[in-house]
């Protein structure tokens, strides 16, 4: 993406609250309690937030509302795409990975790429919670955010569901797959 951050168009934001609110009314399983009129008051006092969920929605994370954090007043979006994200596969873990390698490089790293797009990876426990929301990931896999003693040794993780388990597996940080991308989350 590489991009810097800017303001949607009202034509580009209209269209983005359109494909939200559909998708939030078609999946009310995920996001029980919660008022799609508070979501988008929310969205529309932070166009900085409106862009990066159009990242999220240009890269095929179909993002939508899966929680809400009282404390904090915020919305939490994860990418619900029911495989890892088209447009965000192929990629190593992060920047010290990327550089790392020698030959046959990707494109750029998961870590790299949430950051240009405003977003964090999903950790562990998030990846845990939106399997609880319905299948995902059961012919790809998602890179998720990796404790800072496993990247240390060279090492990073992600998960996938087979079997009807979520598994948790590792890799070299620097590896990079076609089937293997990453799910991002947003606070609002």
């Amino acid at each position: 993406m590489k991009n810097t951050k800017s303001k949607l168009s009202a034509e580009q934001r209209n269209a983005l609250l359109r494909t939200l609110k559909a998708r939030f009314e078609k999946n009310m399983q995920r996001h029980k309690g919660i008022s799609w009129d508070k979501v988008a008051a929310k969205l529309e006092a932070h166009p900085d937030k409106l862009w990066s969920l159009n990242a999220m929605e240009e890269t095929e994370g179909e993002p939508d509302v899966v929680g809400y954090d009282k404390k904090s007043d915020e919305y939490i979006f994860f990418d619900c795409s029911a495989e890892s994200p088209k447009g965000r596969r192929s990629l190593c873990y992060d920047g010290e990975a990327l550089a790392s390698r020698k030959e046959h490089k990707p494109a750029d790293s998961a870590i790299n790429m949430a950051a240009d797009m405003g977003i964090e990876l999903l950790t562990e426990e998030e990846y845990r919670t939106l399997q609880t929301l319905g299948k995902f990931d059961l012919k790809t896999s998602s890179w998720v955010l990796t404790p800072p003693a496993i990247r240390k040794l060279g090492g990073a993780v992600f998960c996938d569901r087979r079997y009807d388990t979520v598994f948790l597996y590792h890799n070299g940080a620097e590896s990079y797959y076609a089937a293997r991308g990453f799910r991002g989350s947003l606070r609002v």
